[in-house]
């Protein structure tokens, strides 16, 4: 009589424990998808934000279209690649965050330096604009 009383409670007992391991399990899983999920929010998020900038960058180009029509050809073209450098360099500064790699990141560095100088030399460029060097370039 007592042996089947203990082997009941033993049973009851060994139930009750899987039972939590089962729940802890549930529970670790349940963890693991949010952070996936979570994860996954965030790369949507930068994505977006791509998204956005690309489109603000268009709208931009539109209008710098709509500008050529009224303005010199060659300072529209300068413009242009002012644009194209400016998208460049907001595209390295995403890629810079989202880097882990210390090289790559340098790399990039040196890049966005470089693209840096180009928009400085553009600039450049554009604040002489002297008639007579239009027409020398033209």
């Amino acid at each position: 009589m007592l042996l089947t009383i203990l082997n009941d409670d033993l049973l009851m007992m060994l139930r009750l424990l899987m039972l939590m391991l089962m729940l802890m399990m549930l529970m670790l899983m349940m963890l693991m998808m949010l952070m996936l999920m979570l994860m996954l929010m965030m790369l949507m998020l930068m994505m977006l934000m791509l998204m956005m900038l690309m489109l603000m960058l268009m709208m931009l180009m539109l209008m710098m279209l709509m500008l050529m029509m009224l303005m010199l050809m060659l300072m529209m073209l300068m413009l242009m690649m002012l644009m194209l450098m400016m998208l460049m360099l907001m595209l390295m500064m995403l890629m810079l965050m989202m880097l882990r790699l210390m090289m790559l990141r340098l790399m990039m560095l040196m890049l966005m330096l470089m693209m840096l100088m180009l928009l400085m030399f553009m600039l450049m460029m554009l604040m002489i604009n002297d008639d007579d060097l239009l027409a020398d370039a033209i």
